[in-house]
């Protein structure tokens, strides 16, 4: 059994320690939290589980590395806290642990990462003897291995386009809803995640991923965002209200330009009612949420993909699956060589019968 430390209890960590626990060849030893209410709570829990697992969660890091866990998955947030994130994980790589995460988004396609944070990793991996593989919670294998995948079905591959599309209604997360998306704020809010080249540092590296799994050169990276207005004010079970004339919808796509116009496109279509720009991609099935990829080319392929909790959300479905994917690469990295790793180069492996 692998000792595997959760690190952060959020809408992320909580999937952790879900597939974590149920994991055959992994044993949850440890789960870090910041906030002191959450501090010798029961890891079950804090997931949600209805079950205790005997693990208490605990703020101390020194400590929990200290015990020498095999692996991390680092759930803490990277989004406005970059340097933060980077030093926590390089701290558990020296430790000597293998460690998965989804917060690092620079280090998505790590072969073209900022050369600075390259270093610093491969660094830490050299004194500790660790590894790292990040993937991403939109998810990554919707933007790495399953585009890569169904592009090889056809004779001719023209446009790869990978789409999150996602009814927010029901998503428990209203800081980022509001405030780093910007649904309910004016239309000239600077949302932080729509602003000017931050789309593109956050999947950039997964456009260029796609390009090098198909042996294209990628000359640039581009942005489109258009945002939209509600036409009335609507009710969201978890968030309260939204007013009309407030952003209710955002589309935007990072574009990489391969032979001068856009070919490997992340396109994000998000509202915050389904009422607002019907017109855009909906989810099918009239569930809140999907990952599509469409392969334009000869034939002409679009393959879905609806991952849906116990109460049926689908914004919880899309973080449990990328977790999965995470929780489920740990094994295959303790046999691998020490090293920094990407989407690419860790396969995509099968689960296990319950």
């Amino acid at each position: 059994m692998i000792s595997t430390l959760v690190w952060g209890t959020g809408n992320v960590g909580r999937a952790a320690i879900r597939a974590v626990a149920a994991h055959p060849e992994l044993e949850l030893t440890a789960v870090l939290v910041h906030d002191p209410a959450k501090v010798g709570r029961d890891a079950g829990d804090l997931a949600g589980l209805g079950t205790h697992l005997g693990v208490a969660a605990t703020a101390d890091i020194g400590a929990a590395l200290e015990r020498r866990p095999g692996a991390v998955v680092y759930a803490a947030s990277g989004d406005i806290r970059p340097d933060e994130a980077l030093a926590d994980v390089t701290r558990a790589i020296r430790a000597g642990a293998v460690v998965v995460t989804p917060s690092l988004y620079a280090l998505y396609d790590q072969r073209n990462a900022p050369p600075e944070m390259r270093e610093t990793v491969l660094t830490a991996i050299a004194e500790g003897g660790g590894s790292l593989f990040v993937s991403g919670v939109d998810p990554g294998w919707g933007n790495d291995v399953l585009p890569a995948l169904i592009s090889g079905l056809g004779s001719t591959v023209d446009v790869v386009r990978c789409q999150e599309i996602f009814d927010y209604t029901a998503y428990d997360q209203e800081d980022s809803v509001r405030y780093l998306v910007g649904m309910g704020q004016p239309l000239d809010y600077d949302a932080p995640m729509l602003a000017p080249t931050i789309p593109s540092m956050v999947w950039g590296g997964q456009v260029r991923l796609i390009a090098r799994a198909l042996g294209a050169s990628v000359e640039e990276i581009r942005e489109t965002v258009d945002r939209q207005p509600l036409e009335s004010t609507v009710s969201t079970k978890r968030m309260g209200d939204f007013e009309a004339g407030t952003q209710g919808a955002v589309r935007f796509e990072v574009q990489g330009i391969v032979d001068g116009r856009p070919r490997i496109v992340v396109e994000h279509v998000t509202r915050i009612h389904p009422s607002c720009m019907p017109s855009w991609p909906s989810p099918p099935g009239g569930l809140d949420g999907a990952h599509r990829v469409i392969i334009e080319g000869d034939p002409h392929i679009e393959v879905s993909v609806q991952a849906v909790d116990e109460e049926g959300n689908c914004a919880a479905g899309g973080n449990a699956t990328a977790v999965g994917r995470l929780v489920h690469a740990i094994a295959w990295l303790i046999e691998a060589e020490p090293g920094l790793y990407d989407g690419l180069d860790v396969p995509l492996r099968p689960g296990r019968l319950s």
